[in-house]
């Protein structure tokens, strides 16, 4: 395994994690500039916060302080109850992709949607089944798109616990599966993203990295589960505040090749969306040194 215990080289923002300072949202631009002040070199934005700072702008922020981006958030949320719904997921994911290739990120991370209606409270079947068949053609659809565009997207399984409504894609076995079915050649354009919050609890999650192998693995999430957690979306913890094993599973992902950032991804509505986003980003670097 690297050696993260002296630098913080291989650490990334995703900029969710501090999309609030003290409570009050805080520009992209700011949370950039506050990266490079610490020696941060990659981040990975939200498209809502790129589309309120405007994407030019973002780009050539990007460039003159010679940031990476690990990745993209995100495209997906395929299902849908009827033809013009598939549509307008599919012209809304191909936009994601062109503005990721724009920023230059590595990849497009899919969260891959539910039951169609579910995020608004009311789905409008109980077909998961179905819903996994939108998100197979929707990807399949979306991948032809995003090769012209040499821009790799990265399936990221979610916690069962959002099967209805976020993803119902929720074991990395799962994703791997819609990877073979679709890029049986592994031709790199088509992978995972590991989140440690949504897959730590799966008993085949080693097993899985390795049948993931350098090509499928495309991104590397972490933050820490909580006990007891308050928030099952909203209460992620920092590194090393919670239970899981972040370093064992960095080391399978490192044992199948990947040397890509250590992406720190925490929605945190009680506590760290609270504090200020110094403090958030200097906790970051820290426990990226101890508990990475």
């Amino acid at each position: 395994m690297r050696d993260f215990s002296q630098d913080h080289r291989w650490l990334s923002v995703n900029t969710a994690t501090v999309r609030k300072s003290g409570g009050e949202d805080l520009p992209l631009p700011r949370i950039v500039e506050a990266c490079v002040e610490r020696g941060i070199r990659a981040i990975s934005p939200w498209r809502d916060q790129v589309q309120a700072a405007g994407i030019t702008k973002v780009a050539k922020l990007v460039r003159d302080h010679g940031l990476k981006l690990s990745g993209y958030c995100r495209g997906g949320m395929f299902p849908a109850t009827d033809a013009q719904g598939l549509k307008a997921a599919r012209e809304d994911n191909r936009r994601a992709v062109d503005e990721a290739a724009q920023l230059g990120a590595a990849c497009l991370v899919l969260v891959v949607g539910g039951l169609p209606g579910a995020l608004q409270g009311q789905p409008a079947h109980k077909d998961i089944a179905l819903a996994r068949n939108q998100v197979r053609d929707g990807i399949g659809e979306l991948l032809e798109y995003a090769r012209t565009a040499n821009l790799p997207l990265a399936i990221e399984p979610l916690h069962p616990m959002y099967a209805a409504d976020r993803a119902c894609i929720n074991t990395l076995e799962q994703a791997l599966d819609v990877c073979d079915e679709l890029d049986p050649y592994r031709s790199g354009s088509l992978g995972v993203a590991v989140d440690v919050y949504h897959v730590w609890w799966d008993p085949k999650l080693e097993q899985q990295i390795r049948r993931a192998g350098r090509s499928r693995l495309l991104a590397f999430h972490v933050c820490d589960w909580l006990t007891p957690t308050t928030d099952l979306l909203n209460d992620r913890g920092m590194m090393g505040d919670g239970v899981i094993d972040i370093p064992r599973i960095r080391g399978w992902v490192e044992a199948q090749g990947f040397a890509g950032f250590s992406e720190v991804e925490i929605f945190s509505t009680g506590n760290w969306w609270q504090r200020p986003h110094a403090e958030v980003l200097d906790t970051c670097i820290a426990r990226h040194r101890t508990a990475v």
